[in-house]
């Protein structure tokens, strides 16, 4: 299996530190507003690379969550709130949402509030090692004594330094160090700490969540292409420069775009995952959609491609519907060979797609040419069957519901269809037509087949 490494920018062979076990730490949501389809990919993201590791390995999947921020502190103020009450309401909405698209939750989900007490050792930790220092309350890592520092976000770090400033208030040193501990101010959230009173810089919490949960060094730390710099290029400086190893394998997707335009309220162009639930009512076209783009690639959002999802599951429910009611093209003929060793050709496809730095749009392009194939074949029940064991099996990786095909035809559309035959026998067409327009409106398809009349649910 190979990775691309954001790291060294080539793609590389996975070795894992132990042979069974690896440990995954992916950057999660600051709880401070209602989740878009934008973060949506990037959990949908990681959370299929899970999936599909968790068949080679046992998998520690750890995605923090920020509660103490700016930006929660922000909208505190304006709602006259608590800033707990504001990061319990969205991290509550970001659980809904994730349970809406069947996105799994974390092994592990650790808030930073919880880790603070940690947050202080590591940092007082930094301050021993000469890495930081404590200026009036606020305590600072010295950028420059980072070994290698631009070496994720290939920068070069003198040329970084020309047009930084510090911003008023700020007390430290140089224009590029940061803030690993902020001095409590009024009205503001605070926990005591060797420095004084305040709360933790955004970065430093990654730092210590991931060691302490995963160890000094672990497996694969990933994230959306915006967190590169300065975000993780900060979490490198501040773990390494504690003497700890960190992440081997860094993984980065890449961001999601409205009708090429960057989503923004201000924009009108904002799609939150309950909005889009509640147009589209299936998460699947959602995911379809990001599978059809390399996770490293940027990946534009438009209705006219949501439709063009439709479309696609509909080929799978299709063919599923064609297996569960029995229909043949031709007179059942026995099976040759064995349809499993037929059949292995398009799971080896998958998985070889899969192990190439997870492309998923060839491991995708792999289950069309299994239904292409089974549609061909479907007068053979044998591999009509284990076609369809392998499709939801392989769907599962990418967490698709596509076992939705009827079991039974619900009684009222039963006898629609049966009354519906008789006009067509009596040669009744306005009534067949009428009847058919009813179906249709219960979301009922009607196909008219040489052995008999199917209907599949519209999606």
């Amino acid at each position: 299996m190979k990775i691309y490494n954001s790291l060294t920018r080539t793609k590389e062979e996975f070795t894992p530190i132990s042979n069974k076990r690896i440990g995954i730490y992916v950057c999660g949501p600051t709880v401070y507003d209602e989740p878009h389809i934008g973060h949506a990919r990037s959990a949908y993201i990681f959370d299929v690379i899970r999936r599909y590791l968790q068949s080679k390995y046992e998998v520690t999947f750890v995605r923090n969550v920020t509660d103490v921020d700016d930006k929660i502190i922000d909208k505190a103020k304006r709602e006259s709130k608590r800033a707990e009450e504001i990061s319990k309401k969205y991290l509550d909405s970001y659980h809904e949402d994730m349970d809406l698209l069947g996105i799994g939750r974390p092994d592990r989900e650790p808030l930073a509030t919880e880790y603070i007490p940690k947050m202080v050792k590591f940092i007082g930790l930094l301050i021993e090692k000469g890495c930081a220092y404590e200026s009036v309350g606020d305590v600072y890592f010295d950028i420059r004594k980072a070994k290698g520092y631009g070496k994720l976000s290939n920068q070069d770090l003198d040329k970084m330094e020309i047009g930084a400033r510090i911003s008023p208030g700020e007390k430290k040193r140089d224009p590029l160090d940061f803030a690993l501990w902020k001095k409590a101010k009024v009205d503001e959230p605070s926990w005591e700490s060797p420095w004084g009173a305040g709360r933790p810089g955004w970065h430093i919490e990654c730092s210590v969540m991931s060691s302490d949960i995963l160890g000094d060094q672990f497996d694969i730390h990933g994230g959306g292409v915006d967190l590169i710099f300065p975000h993780h290029e900060n979490e490198i400086a501040q773990s390494e420069g504690a003497g700890k190893a960190f992440a081997r394998y860094w993984m980065h997707n890449g961001l999601l775009t409205i009708n090429n335009e960057k989503m923004a309220k201000s924009l009108g162009n904002f799609i939150s995952i309950k909005d889009f639930i509640k147009k589209h009512k299936d998460a699947d076209y959602l995911k379809l959609l990001f599978l059809n783009t390399h996770y490293r690639h940027p990946v534009d959002y438009t209705e006219e491609r949501i439709e063009q999802m439709i479309a696609q599951k509909e080929r799978f429910i299709i063919m599923l519907d064609k297996i569960d009611r029995g229909v043949k093209a031709h007179s059942p003929q026995p099976t040759v060979h064995s349809p499993v060793k037929e059949l292995e050709g398009f799971r080896a496809k998958f998985e070889e797609a899969m192990d190439d730095d997870f492309n998923m749009p060839l491991a995708l392009s792999s289950l069309f040419e299994l239904v292409n194939f089974t549609n061909r074949k479907i007068d053979d029940p044998d591999i009509a069957s284990e076609s369809k064991k392998m499709l939801l099996k392989l769907a599962q990786v990418f967490g698709l519901n596509l076992n939705r095909a009827d079991k039974e035809l619900p009684a009222k559309v039963e006898a629609l269809i049966k009354e519906r035959d008789d006009a067509r026998a009596k040669k009744d067409y306005k009534r067949s037509d009428d009847i058919r327009k009813k179906l249709s409106g219960m979301g009922v398809i009607v196909e008219d087949t040489k052995e008999g009349t199917v209907w599949r649910k519209e999606l």
